[in-house]
């Protein structure tokens, strides 16, 4: 019989020595994955003796990290505003840059009251049903070319209760779309052609269609800020995430598109990571 203690020091040595970067922190998430345990209670209880099925199924889980496969992809969920989503491998995992631009246009549907908005490349859903939960007048189109994707988003709809508030459409997009919005919101593929093979091992895990943003990573921006306009009421809100150093490049976007009030937004660590700006009235 091994203890909690003992079974999660093996494991992060593994993982250390296999060049995992933050290994203790992902044994621990795998191990009270298994356990069905709060990462604190393998603190309180890390004398305890462990079943040796529950050995097993976590060592299996350690070794397909080894793999450098994402630990959300092995646990199911990742954590995003709050709200634990369901992932796989047809979605890109959530990222916590991501939350900066949830939050501008759910502020920005807020101060309008509500409205509807459109969610292009919806992936998980995380961004679109975030807003949802915390706009609760809002309404929302959800868009992606990947069907298995949007099966993803659709479960995590009717999981945070918001499914009767959101529409999904499979296509690319604004192709599948009618009407105007109040909002509109992407984190498009934006990673250049060239760069996806220099990417860390656990990201080239994720689905390439989630990542390459064509030859310079900006092929969905020229194609999202040119056809936006066509979608969005007067005066409506069009904001997208951008890599890094791209900020500059998809602001000009904005402003050869006849965009006013265009902002860039940055994230926590200082990087310019969002745009957005409003259509002209």
């Amino acid at each position: 019989m091994k203890t909690v203690a003992e079974v999660l020091k093996a494991a992060t040595i593994q993982l250390e020595a296999n060049g995992i970067d933050t290994p203790r922190l992902d044994a621990e998430i795998l191990l009270a994955h298994v356990l069905k345990w709060r990462r604190l209670t393998l603190y309180v209880d890390a004398e305890k003796n462990l079943p040796l099925e529950s050995i097993l199924r976590f060592n299996d889980l350690i070794n397909q990290r080894l793999k450098k496969i994402p630990v959300a992809y092995l646990t199911g969920t990742k954590d995003f505003m709050g709200l634990s989503f369901a992932v796989n491998q047809n979605v890109l995992i959530p990222r916590p840059d991501t939350e900066i631009l949830t939050e501008l246009v759910g502020e920005y549907l807020r101060s309008i009251g509500g409205g509807t908005f459109a969610d292009l490349g919806t992936g998980s859903g995380a961004i679109c049903i975030s807003i949802l939960k915390f706009v609760k007048s809002a309404r929302a189109v959800a868009v992606d070319i990947s069907s298995e994707a949007l099966q993803v988003a659709k479960f995590n709809a009717i999981k945070f209760h918001v499914d009767d508030r959101i529409k999904f459409f499979c296509g690319d997009l604004f192709a599948p779309l009618t009407g105007n919005f109040n909002a509109i919101v992407s984190n498009p593929p934006y990673i250049p052609t060239t760069a996806l093979e220099t990417l860390q091992s656990e990201v080239k895990k994720e689905p390439r269609i989630a990542l390459d943003g064509g030859e310079d990573g900006l092929n969905f921006y020229r194609r999202i800020v040119s056809e936006a306009p066509k979608f969005l009421v007067d005066g409506g809100l069009l904001a997208v995430e951008v890599g890094i150093n791209q900020a500059a490049a998809v602001k000009t976007l904005f402003a050869e598109n006849n965009f006013v009030d265009v902002e860039i937004v940055k994230d926590l660590a200082g990087i310019e990571r969002v745009v957005a700006g409003r259509k002209f009235l």
